[in-house]
């Protein structure tokens, strides 16, 4: 377990690092960036500039959510301070939803009446946008998968990069045909990219925090699995959730046969073990019952629980 511990303190502090100079290097080019979009008249540009102070926002909130997640559970905090994380990514996914409404409606007053656009600067610092943000996104990436504080930003920074890409290609085009239109254009779809990230970040964390049954999780696979378990009778009041996007926890009562304790042990490390390998849920708490409890259901009704006669 020290082991375990040791190591995920060496992943969260390399994580830490990371969004650190990922940081540094967005905000340094956020100020170029506008600064070049205000000279050269560049909606896309200046668009762009800020996606990424949000981007800049984002990993800053979220390298303050890993120093939190890395504090110990106290009497305060049972379970720590992982959720901090989930908080961030809801706050970041509203943030670009709202960024992109802004996007929309100056892209609309542009579409109205087009303004001229120097195209030269505009596709030099949407190049080194481009490289700066896939850089960045890189160094964000590791770890995403499993971490929807991480996969927030690096969803940040990785719309960021294919919107400069496009940022490129529509001052090229904008070059050789002077359409004028284009750039307009492409914020628009800059900000359509934004809702869409922001959107499906929004729903996950939601999930998450309404306690929600992780997606990927068959309840019916599940108990079955459960009552395959030699010594399991029944299963009741099963509650499943997650903590994080990779940390999971089930409570459940087990119905089992009247058995000494050491055999009521070996059910509970059997149940735990498959939770473990084929679920991925490490926190299980299991209450063993040999009687059966009256009105039990699968899913415990805690409106009902709670309701007292006067």
């Amino acid at each position: 377990m020290n082991h375990s511990h040791s190591n995920s303190e060496k992943k969260a502090h390399r994580a830490t690092n990371r969004l650190a100079l990922a940081l540094v290097l967005t905000l340094a080019f956020v100020v170029v960036e506008a600064l070049a979009g205000v000279y050269a008249n560049s909606l896309a540009l200046l668009t762009d500039a800020v996606h990424n102070l949000t981007d800049v926002i984002a990993l800053a909130l979220s390298w303050y959510a890993l120093r939190l997640t890395a504090r110990p559970a106290h009497a305060g905090k049972t379970f720590g301070y992982h959720r901090s994380g989930i908080l961030v990514a809801l706050v970041n996914s509203t943030t670009l939803a709202l960024i992109s409404l802004w996007i929309f409606y100056e892209a609309y007053q542009r579409l109205l009446a087009p303004p001229a656009v120097d195209e030269n600067i505009l596709v030099a610092v949407a190049a080194v946008a481009f490289f700066i943000n896939s850089g960045t996104a890189w160094m964000v990436h590791r770890g995403s998968e499993q971490d929807l504080n991480l996969r927030s930003s690096f969803i940040h920074l990785a719309g960021d990069a294919l919107s400069t890409l496009s940022a490129v290609l529509a001052g090229l085009v904008i070059k050789f045909t002077g359409w004028q239109i284009l750039d307009p254009i492409v914020s628009l779809l800059i900000g359509l990219l934004i809702l869409w990230n922001a959107w499906g970040i929004m729903r996950e964390t939601v999930e998450i925090l309404l306690e929600s049954t992780p997606r990927d999780l068959d309840m019916n696979f599940l108990v079955q699995d459960l009552l395959n378990v030699e010594g399991v009778r029944e299963v009741h009041d099963l509650h499943v959730w997650s903590i994080t996007q990779s940390t999971r926890a089930l409570s459940a009562h087990v119905l089992t046969d009247d058995m000494p304790m050491n055999q009521c042990g070996k059910i509970q490390r059997e149940i735990s073990g498959v939770l473990l390998r084929k679920y991925g849920i490490a926190h299980a708490t299991l209450q063993l019952e040999c009687e059966k409890c009256e009105g039990a259901l699968l899913y415990c009704d805690l409106n009902a629980e709670n309701t007292h006669d006067p």
